[in-house]
């Protein structure tokens, strides 16, 4: 898998995709768009796949977790059939930093797997969503099925 770390060819740098991603993050939260978890994530495909707008997939570049490729894998396909673009995204702590806080409970969320939904007219009112929606289409077309965004520390 290749990575996308130059400017694509709307001159979007990987810094700006990043932000655009914490912000999705920050304003899907408190909406009720954001679903977590590789299990939770799967029902939710099952059940509604066409109110999901976007896939993250996320996990460290040395994750060696051959169960977790699996469902990756799995879910990858699913999206890909239903038209879901999907992002790896690298960082697993840098994450967890920016979705800190919004789950409940004593145990951290799953965040192996988010996915984003939202009504089709969303898109239009998200500038952010539509940013990393684009630059998920410029990957395909350039064969790049599964572009990363790497989540840099702050």
């Amino acid at each position: 898998m290749c990575n996308m770390t130059v400017e694509d060819s709307s001159g979007e740098k990987p810094q700006q995709r990043m932000e655009s991603m914490e912000e999705i993050l920050s304003s899907s939260w408190p909406r009720g768009r954001i679903t977590v978890g590789v299990y939770e994530a799967a029902k939710l495909l099952t059940e509604d796949p066409d109110g999901v707008v976007l896939c993250l997939l996320a996990a460290d570049d040395h994750e060696q977790d051959v169960a977790l490729q699996i469902h990756f894998t799995l879910i990858q396909a699913f999206c890909c059939d239903n038209y879901i673009n999907i992002l790896r995204v690298s960082n697993m702590r840098r994450l967890q930093e920016i979705l800190s806080g919004w789950w409940s409970g004593d145990k951290p969320a799953d965040l192996h797997c988010i996915l984003v939904s939202a009504p089709p007219s969303f898109l239009r009112k998200e500038p952010a969503l539509w940013r990393v929606n684009r630059f998920c289409r410029e990957s395909r077309s350039s064969d790049q099925w599964v572009p990363v965004i790497h989540l840099f520390d702050r």
